[in-house]
């Protein structure tokens, strides 16, 4: 019976380095507790609650990448076509009276500081080497983009509707319709400074009307209308047509490509940049001397300018 007593304590007697409870192996309490089913459901239920976190934020990650997504296609359905963000597709009675408007403003308040300007000296003649006249044109176009450039593109001058034009970014349907609204409102513009000013402003001085210096033949003042034109309507076109340019800074380049453009001319042509703007006030005031070189050289300089923007640098 002892025998068979020790066989069966021996039998059931752990093996060295085992538990005399567990069975598990020495040192194993904390990791047998660890294991055990309990412990296991808490493990395995932290891991979920991780993923389900880590889930979680990848499905508000993805909701909020769709819903920026949204929200850019849906700028671009109603972003426009045409000049800062205009669409060439609106009706064209609001979108005329704006370049109306527009070209207005433009006119009238340049030309009504240059006029004061010829007015003030002692005898009167070319003022256009004044900074407040470049600054005038170049604030009143600023203002102008600012004000219309949503509804119509705030083209305001047909070099710049007919470099659009050129490229295929306007309809050539509506070039009638914007030349003529922009010539108006010019003539607008030149009465308006007739208004302010009188017989003075339009006997002394013109009404700031465009013509060659004295000494400067035409073919050179043809020439430079070209070169300062292609600088106001590169300008228009890179931060107008291309969404790579920030859009806020627009009115103001827009605004500066004119003013420097004043400033290089004045003294030479006068620095129309702008057919209508010469032909308003050359209306309005009786005298078209040289008005071919202020029609022909700006839509030159505009188209050129248009089309190697459009060729070489566009957004493809």
């Amino acid at each position: 019976m002892d025998s068979e007593g020790n066989r069966r304590e021996e039998g059931v007697r752990p093996e060295a380095g085992q538990d005399r409870t567990t069975g598990r192996p020495a040192g194993d309490e904390g990791r047998g507790l660890a294991d055990g089913p309990t412990s296991g459901v808490r493990r395995a239920g932290s891991v979920t609650s991780r993923q389900d976190t880590g889930g979680g934020r990848l499905t508000r990650d993805e909701m909020r990448r769709a819903a920026k997504e949204g929200l850019i296609e849906r700028e671009e359905e109603l972003k426009g076509d045409g000049l800062y963000g205009s669409s060439t597709s609106d009706p064209i009675m609001p979108v005329a009276l704006a370049e109306l408007v527009g070209t207005f403003i433009l006119v009238f308040g340049g030309t009504a500081v240059a006029v004061g300007a010829i007015l003030s000296r002692p005898t009167a003649g070319a003022a256009y080497d004044s900074l407040a006249i470049a600054l005038a044109f170049g604030l009143a176009l600023a203002a102008v983009v600012a004000a219309i450039g949503h509804v119509s593109g705030a083209h305001v001058n047909p070099a710049v509707t007919l470099g659009m034009a050129s490229t295929g970014k306007f309809p050539w349907k509506s070039v009638p319709i914007y030349l003529g609204a922009q010539l108006v409102g010019a003539v607008l513009g030149a009465l308006g400074t007739w208004l302010a000013f009188g017989g003075p402003g339009r006997i002394e001085a013109k009404l700031a009307a465009t013509y060659p210096a004295q000494g400067v033949g035409d073919l050179q003042a043809f020439l430079l209308e070209i070169l300062i034109t292609f600088i106001l309507v590169f300008v228009v076109i890179s931060v107008a047509t291309d969404d790579r340019a920030p859009a806020p800074i627009a009115p103001v380049a827009v605004g500066f490509a004119l003013a420097v453009g004043v400033f290089i001319a004045g003294p030479v042509t006068g620095g129309a940049v702008n057919p209508v703007r010469a032909l308003g006030p050359m209306l309005v005031a009786g005298d078209l001397t040289s008005a071919w070189l202020y029609i022909l050289g700006p839509i030159i300089g505009g188209v050129l300018a248009a089309l190697l923007y459009d060729r070489t640098m566009a957004q493809s």
